[in-house]
Formats: structure tokens, sequence, C-alpha cells
């Protein structure tokens, strides 16, 4: 269904309060229909609470939330019937096999038993599960889970999708599935609103993205346009597969060094733009560390993420 001003959540001024903390603190945020929209955080900024009252799972204290047009929570069975939602934690029955798990969760979201069925049947297919319809979740790799998991989330078509860390802890090749999942579900038409700790799938999939810190949106646009936000900032990478803690720790004393973090066998700093990177390289080879590999590359959402917050997305 076309919104009329194109959005299809419209956030104004949320407060919610839990005791004498804000968990929101003044949230707007607006999603255009079609969007792939990446929600980013650090422990503890609101994102959860942001969600969960987006589904009406926890009231607000103050503030407007308007989904498909509608006022939430006054609409709230119009706008539940047409959202989907996949969870970090898997949650499917054990008990039921594949396609009853499909199905269960299709009648829970307001489907017809006869129409939970056929539904089923499409999700099977969509998520590649079709010759695992009759085993149980125990029987399902790690992967096929999380598969199983958006199918159950899916399977009434939603045009508005909730996914929360969907890929973590699995292999890359069904990382991979997934990813290309997501990227359907929405050239099918779901809008979908992306969470994850993985900032190079954000860079992938996610047309704009918002970041939150304490309670409230601190920067929002396309990945380019947070790129910008820190145009004073180079990201200096350099292959040093033995690097030590100590090492780490003296690169980031360094007063033109704003982060530094390993990545695989990478060190990876973020700079001042046109700092020399030799005392770098000199503290490398004080400490005998071999290195090949050195690269300044453009900042990096990893690196906006750092600059804007002060905190590892993965704290």
């Amino acid at each position: 269904m076309k919104q009329e001003n194109g959005n299809i959540i419209e956030l104004s001024h949320l407060t919610k309060r839990f005791g004498e903390t804000k968990a929101l603190d003044d949230f707007s945020l607006s999603v255009r229909e079609g969007e792939l929209f990446g929600l980013l955080g650090p422990n503890g900024a609101g994102k959860t609470t942001a969600i969960f009252a987006m589904l009406g799972l926890y009231p607000i204290d103050e503030g407007e939330m308007r989904l498909f047009g509608r006022r939430m929570p006054e609409d709230a069975a119009y706008i539940k019937a047409r959202v989907g939602i996949v969870p970090q934690q898997i949650s499917v029955y054990e008990d039921l096999t594949v396609r009853e798990n499909i199905a269960f969760f299709g009648q829970l979201y307001g489907l017809s038993k006869e129409e939970a069925r056929h539904q089923a049947d499409a999700a099977l297919a969509f998520v590649q599960l079709s010759e695992q319809e009759k085993k149980f979740p125990r029987q399902l790799s790690g992967g096929m889970m999380r598969r199983l998991n958006i199918a159950c989330g899916i399977v009434h078509r939603p045009k508005l999708i909730f996914m929360d860390e969907p890929t973590v802890a699995i292999d890359p090749q069904s990382r991979n599935t997934i990813l290309e999942n997501i990227r359907q579900l929405n050239r099918d038409g779901a809008t979908i609103i992306y969470t994850s700790h993985y900032m190079e799938e954000v860079e992938l999939l996610c047309h704009r993205v918002a970041i939150m810190d304490t309670g409230r949106v601190i920067a929002e646009g396309t990945p380019d346009e947070l790129k910008e936000l820190v145009t004073t900032v180079e990201s200096l990478r350099i292959h040093a597969p033995r690097i030590g803690q100590a090492t780490i720790g003296q690169i980031g004393a360094l007063s033109f060094v704003q982060n530094v973090r390993v990545e695989g066998e990478e060190i990876c700093a973020d700079i001042q733009k046109g700092a020399s990177v030799m005392p770098v390289l000199e503290l490398l080879q004080e400490d005998h560390v071999a290195f090949t590999t050195v690269s300044l590359e453009r900042p990096t959402l990893n690196s906006v993420f750092l600059t804007l917050t002060g905190k590892a997305l993965r704290e």
C-alpha cells in the first residue's frame, strides 16, 4: 500500500522511560516504502526499544508512531498483520517439523489453516528448505535454522519486515544465501529494517542507515553520505598477522590515531587525514612485527560509527 508521503514508518519525538532511564529520548525516524534501512547503535543505544515500540510491545510515554499511515497503538491489529519479525534468537518449536513450524507461524499472523499451508510451500522454496520440510529443527545445520527463522517471519508476505542479526554465527555460504534472500525480499516490494553487527553487510545491503546512541538518532543518510561526515579521517590498514596487544596499545596512543582495531590478520586504524604513517611503521619495526601491505583508504562505515559514538559496534 502506497503511503501519501512515501513513508511506511514515521516516528515523531518518542520518549520511553524505564524508571529514571530514558531508553528513547526525543527519538524521530522516517523510513520510506521500499527501503532496506539499517538501524545501528552500540549496546544500550535504544535500538531494541525502538523496534519493540513499533511492534506495539512497549507503550511509549511521549510522541507519535505511524506505520502504513496508521497510528500505533490505535490501529495495532491492522499494522501487526502487515509486519514480519525475524528475531536474533532462533524462535521455532522443536517438536514441529520445518513445514509445520512455518505453517504454524502463518496462522499466528492471521492466515487461515489452508492459506498457511499454501504459503508455507512458497516460504520453503524461497529459503531453499523444501527438501528439509519433514525434518525437525534439531536435524538442521545452523545456516538452515537461520533460514527457517526467516521463513517463519515472512510466511504471511509482510510489507514491513524487522530483521535483527539474521546472519549471526553462521558459515559464509549460508550467510551469502541469506543476504541474497534479503535482497530478493526487498526487490519483491518489502520494506526491511535491518540491524547487524557486521558493518560490511550494512554497507552492501542498505539504501540508508541511521546511527543511534543514548536513545536518539545521531546521524542518518546513505552509507556514502555518512562517510562524508568524517572526511578528516582516513583508514590505515596494515597486514601484520603476528601483532601483539602491547604494540596495538602503542599505536592507539599516537596523537593522530583515533581508533585502532584488529580485523583478521590486519591492523586497522582511523587516522587524521594527511598525517604521516611513518610513526606507526616505526613502532612495528621497533617491536619486530613483520608486516607486508600498507594502504590508506576512504573511511568505512565502521570508521563513521566509531568516530560518532566512540564505541565499537560489537561491544
